[in-house]
């Protein structure tokens, strides 16, 4: 099943032009962002550069034109994703919103809902979390004990959510919560869009080893949300969440958000580097390029209506384990001091990625659940 579950697929002819489009913006647009903060990939974050992107339509640009969206392919949006990722640029403030809360909408969600909350996300004004992984549960999702209690209008909804990336400045988060007491794993669950601004919210920001506080602790005391708030129908969540996962799993941002990292060591070795330089990213590059391939055959059936989560799990984990391996790799090659000190860029950048980098295997899904994700596709369990 799996030699056959990856499909060739070509990127359409508009791709060329619009990459250079792109480029061209980037090369503007970026041109004092320093080397070293692209390091931070997507989870860079720029109010300004998001209303850009947002003035040239590249937020929801596959959502449908009568919600704001561009009406484009998702390969068109594949095509702006990776050129965003291998140039580093901080994209965060909308990325969670564009990538899949957006996308959940529109599958699930009313048409009043679609026509509320997805202009405002195209035009760079909201932002958007996901509320899955819990304390003593993490990317076990199936464990969700946040509950959410029927009363008059809505629901009141007591729990805590973990390492809910960006939620200090979203206004929204898109929750998993149960509604069924007692009900089994996967039964019984429901999402809800929660405004982070309602009272008995607390969002408590967890300091990573870089010193920054990209995560969140997520507490909901008796949240009052309205029945308009539901997206999908209740107790049936498991599905749709298992469908936006898909497209938080598979995309460029799981290979090359440790791009800056290699980008520096070109820049350092310069054109005539050792045999065994030369050897490191030639099999580095080998393995971007088929991550690369087996990735766009995911954005080519999400853009089918397809559900490839096994395939989006097998991108996921392929990339988490080249993501781990580079910085000890580029480590061993130039035996630089990593350091987040000082003028040398492949020393900051390199401190920067070893520090995070452990956190790959954790968000997304970690790699047991990825593969136990990838065993049950395969029939092997």
């Amino acid at each position: 099943m799996l030699a056959t579950a990856f499909e060739p697929c070509e990127l359409p002819p508009q791709a060329d032009a619009l990459r250079q489009e792109i480029r061209q913006f980037l090369q503007e647009a970026l041109k004092d962002y320093p080397r070293a903060d692209r390091a931070h990939s997507w989870m860079g974050f720029s109010i300004a550069f998001t209303k850009a992107l947002a003035e040239r339509g590249w937020i929801g640009m596959t959502w449908p034109v009568e919600y704001g969206g561009g009406g484009q392919s998702a390969l068109c949006r594949y095509v702006l994703a990776e050129e965003l990722m291998a140039a580093g640029a901080p994209v965060l403030a909308h990325w969670t919103a564009d990538r899949q809360s957006g996308p959940l909408i529109l599958a699930y969600g009313t048409e009043a809902q679609k026509r509320h909350f997805l202009p405002p996300i195209v035009r760079g004004e909201s932002y958007f979390c996901i509320g899955m992984s819990e304390p003593d549960s993490g990317s076990d999702l199936a464990a969700a004990r946040t509950k959410a209690v029927r009363v008059e209008g809505g629901w009141r909804v007591s729990g805590t959510k973990l390492w809910t990336t960006n939620a200090h400045r979203c206004h929204y988060m898109i929750t998993l919560v149960r509604t069924t007491p007692g009900s089994q794993r996967h039964e019984g669950l429901t999402q809800l869009i929660i405004p982070l601004h309602s009272e008995g919210v607390t969002v408590r920001p967890i300091r990573d080893l870089a010193g920054e506080s990209h995560f969140n602790e997520v507490v909901f005391d008796e949240v009052f949300v309205p029945d308009d708030h539901l997206i999908g129908t209740e107790g049936q969540a498991w599905q749709q969440v298992m469908s936006e996962l898909a497209f938080e799993r598979s995309g460029p941002e799981r290979y090359l958000s440790t791009v800056a990292l290699l980008a520096e060591l070109l820049r350092t070795v310069g054109p005539r580097p050792s045999v065994a330089v030369q050897s490191a990213i030639g099999n580095l590059v080998a393995h971007m390029v088929v991550l690369r391939q087996m990735s766009l055959s995911v954005a080519a059936q999400l853009d089918a209506h397809r559900d490839p989560a096994l395939e989006a799990a097998c991108v996921k984990e392929l990339g988490t384990t080249l993501e781990q391996r580079m910085p000890e790799l580029m480590h061993t090659l130039l035996d630089v001091q990593p350091s987040l000190q000082g003028d040398d860029d492949f020393a900051r950048v390199l401190a920067y990625t070893m520090q995070v980098a452990p956190s790959f295997s954790l968000r997304g899904g970690t790699r047991e659940i990825l593969r136990g994700v990838i065993a049950r596709g395969l029939g092997l369990r």
